[in-house]
Order: C-alpha cells, then structure tokens, then sequence
C-alpha cells in the first residue's frame, strides 16, 4: 500500500515537473521573439564595411540609400527575402568617412521610407592601426528602463555634445557590460530597455554589448545582435558568437563571455584568447566582460559561491593571460555601482591576497597618469566595475585593489589619442566623478613574471 502510494506520488511529481518545464520552455521561446517597429542600429564595423540591423511591423523587402551628402544617396544594398527583421552589411565603404543612409520597406510595388534625413549617418572606422583619436563610451548593466537610466544617458549626451572633437563624430563606439535588458533578457524587454532608450545613439554608433547573466534568461540576445566571429572587424576569428575580438585605429578589444562560456586553462575561450592577443600588434588593448574580478559592490568577487564562482575563474585564468600581453583596460559590470582599480599586475587571489608589489601605481591615477612602458613585462592594468548605469545597489565598497569606489550611476567615457587613454567617469548628474589617464612610453617594464621575490 506505501509502495503504491510512493509511485503515485512519484508520478504526480514528475507530470508537476513536466508540465512546469513545457511552460518555462514557452516562457522562454514567446520572450525570445518581438513584433513590433525597431530603430536602426549598427553593428561589426570595419574600415570598408558597416551592418546596419532593423525591424518592422510589417513583412518587406529592407533597402538601404546611402551616400556622402544627405542630399545625393547614390548607393544602394538591398535584402534578397522578405521580412520583418531586417540585416544588410553596406560593403566596398572608404576608411575613416562619414556616410548618411536612408531605410525603406518594400512590399510589392510599394514603398515605404522609415528612416531619413540628416541625423542618419555613421563614420567608417579608420585604417586599422591608423593612431586615429578614438572616443568610446561604456554603459554598464544599462537595460533597465527608468528615469535613472535617462539621467545616465542625457548626462552622456550633454557631456559630448559640450565637448566635440574637430572633424571626428561624438562618438566612436559604444560598449556595454552586459545585462541589456532586465529582468529576462526578453525581446521585449530589449525593445523597451535598450533600444527605444538609446535609438539616438545607436543609429550613428556602432555597439558591442557584452553578454550578461539576465540576457542569458532568454534567448533573443544572439538573434537581436550580429558578432565578428569570422574576425569581420579585425582580430583573430573566433569561431563562436561568445566571445570575439575587434579593432578600431590603434586600438584592439577583446569581448569575452563570463557567463556561457567555460572559463578554465584549455578551454576553447582561453586558447582562443591566448592565440588573439599573441597575433596582435596593436599598441592599445581593452578587455570587456560581465562579471569583474574585483568587486565590494553589489557582489562581492571574494565569494566562490557568488555567480556561480565566475567573478574568481575570470581572475584566475582570464587576467594572466590579459596582464601578460600588456592589456591596458579591462571593463565589467554585474556588480551595480562603479569602482575603479590601480594600476595592477599579478594579483589573481581574494583580496585579502593583495600585496604592495602588485600595484604598480598607487596614486589615484588623475591628475598624474599611470605610465606604461610599452606591453613589454607586466606594466599593470586597470581594472573598471561599470554597472551602475540604469540601477545603483548597495555594498561595501572596500576592496583593497580599488583607487575609487562610488555608489553612483553614471557612465564611463574614454579617449584615445595616440600614446594616451583618459577615462571619465561621468555622473547622472554631469559631474565628472571620476578620472584617470594611462600614458604609454617607449621600454619595457615590470617583472617578467608573477613569481614572489
């Protein structure tokens, strides 16, 4: 009688955990999908090529007039089926050159403009390893839609149109940290969160997101974004939609995925990492991935059992493999305020493994910047926690490796021009909040290795 009891129980059970898994699998297959309007964007830049991505209400053929003049499109790209998610990669562009475009939808014999005029346009990047001033910004965890979130953003977009550069756009690119949309990573919540919020930036700027742990919740991340895998943009070719590298003037950025992604030594990730940085020769490197390696914040990077340990494996294996090929910025977010590190070189433990020899430099880096002897040696890092610009958490906010810890919402902007990267980290409320620049010098230094005296 128990024993029959027990299998009816079991059975019941199981048909609980089979009905529940179906509707979580149409939870996430309906979030995965949108119908509805969405704004250009741009995407996979390269010094003759440029995608452009969109959405429309109704199926149609997507086609794109582009030109250098607002007034003369003489050029055109056209999609051969029709659809209502639109891709087209405009090819055979000039270097470093400003291009308007204009999108129509075409069904049949009619034809519909959706976009046009003069604030439609994008800048080619320049000859790869051209000393170009480059100008990024980096939103971190910005998929929450809000007047925070808005505060961020305008403050962004009242600093650089404040500050323009001559001859060069406002700006060049744009990253994010992952988490692009809160709280599944939906593609709803990406229309609502993201693109609706940024459309004035993405339309003319070309974006990297970095994959985070609530994109991860669906599965219409890898469907809204196009990714270089084949190494469209520069970089060695990575194969894998995860993780890629790119290049942009002097500058190479490598985008990894802390959240899919296994992060130990032989993984593919890793032999890929090693085998990209050792091939370029570019003299500036930038890191970007989701989940830091040194945090107080919202999460604390000292607690394996925090996000699955990953904020530790990246640590571990990812940062030798960054230090030792010179690697100048490594951003993150995940952890929802910003803390910026010293200059750092070999400090892959907790934090309370921290040794003075493994800062470099431990003057807050502004208004006397951090020098850098080449990417010869182990001449240190900066490691920057942005994560705070849609939502701001609480934490301690002590973690020895840090210069600057702030429960603040804000942005990082960061400028490139030739020998020098300055970054500022710019408030919701248009203060600099705060700033440090890296100088590179002719040499070699540091230790060649992370062994202890």
């Amino acid at each position: 009688m128990l024993k029959t009891g027990l299998k009816r129980l079991a059975t019941v059970l199981m048909v609980l955990l089979l009905i529940y898994g179906a509707g979580r699998f149409a939870d996430v297959y309906s979030g995965s999908f949108y119908q509805g309007e969405r704004a250009p964007y741009l995407m996979m830049p390269a010094p003759d090529a440029m995608t452009l991505r969109w959405q429309t209400a109704q199926p149609g053929r997507g086609q794109v007039q582009y030109g250098l003049t607002p007034q003369r499109l003489q050029w055109q790209a056209s999609e051969a089926r029709i659809g209502e998610a639109h891709e087209l990669r405009l090819r055979n562009l000039k270097p470093d050159t400003r291009y308007y475009y204009q999108i129509e939808n075409r069904r049949g014999s009619d034809r519909q403009v959706l976009y046009t005029g003069a604030g439609y346009h994008f800048t080619t990047p320049p000859p790869i390893g051209q000393a170009v001033p480059l100008r990024f910004a980096v939103l971190g965890d910005p998929g929450q839609r809000g007047p925070l979130q808005s505060a961020v953003r305008d403050a962004l977009l009242d600093w650089l149109a404040a500050h323009p550069r001559a001859g060069r756009p406002r700006l060049d690119l744009l990253l994010t940290t992952g988490d692009n949309a809160y709280r599944s990573g939906s593609n709803k919540q990406f229309q609502k969160g993201f693109f609706t919020p940024y459309a004035a930036i993405l339309r003319n700027t070309p974006v990297w997101p970095v994959y985070g742990n609530h994109d991860a919740r669906r599965w219409a991340f890898f469907d809204i974004f196009r990714f270089p895998a084949r190494g469209e943009s520069g970089g060695l070719p990575s194969g894998s939609r995860h993780y890629y590298a790119f290049d942009y003037a002097n500058a190479h950025f490598v985008m990894l995925d802390s959240q899919d992604s296994r992060l130990h030594p032989g993984s593919a990730m890793l032999d890929w990492l090693a085998r990209d940085l050792a091939a370029t020769r570019q003299p500036w490197i930038i890191a970007a991935f989701h989940h830091p390696p040194y945090s107080h914040g919202s999460h604390n990077s000292d607690d394996r059992g925090d996000s699955g340990g990953r904020m530790a494996a990246m640590r571990e294996h990812v940062l030798p493999l960054l230090e030792a090929a010179g690697a100048d910025l490594v951003l993150s977010g995940h952890s929802h305020m910003y803390e910026r590190s010293y200059l750092l070189r070999c400090h892959y433990g907790e934090s309370g493994s921290l040794r003075p020899e493994m800062i470099v430099d431990k003057r807050p880096g502004a208004p006397a910047p951090y020098v850098k002897p080449g990417r010869d040696g182990r001449a240190g890092t900066v490691y920057a926690v942005v994560g705070s610009s849609a939502k701001v958490n609480q934490g301690p906010l002590d973690h020895p490796a840090m210069a600057v810890s702030l429960a603040e919402a804000g942005s990082l902007l960061v400028d490139i021009d030739n020998d020098r990267m300055t970054a500022r980290f710019i408030r919701k409320d248009g203060r600099i909040a705060d700033r440090f620049v890296i100088h590179k010098v002719s040499g070699t230094g540091g230790k060649s290795s992370c062994e202890s005296p």
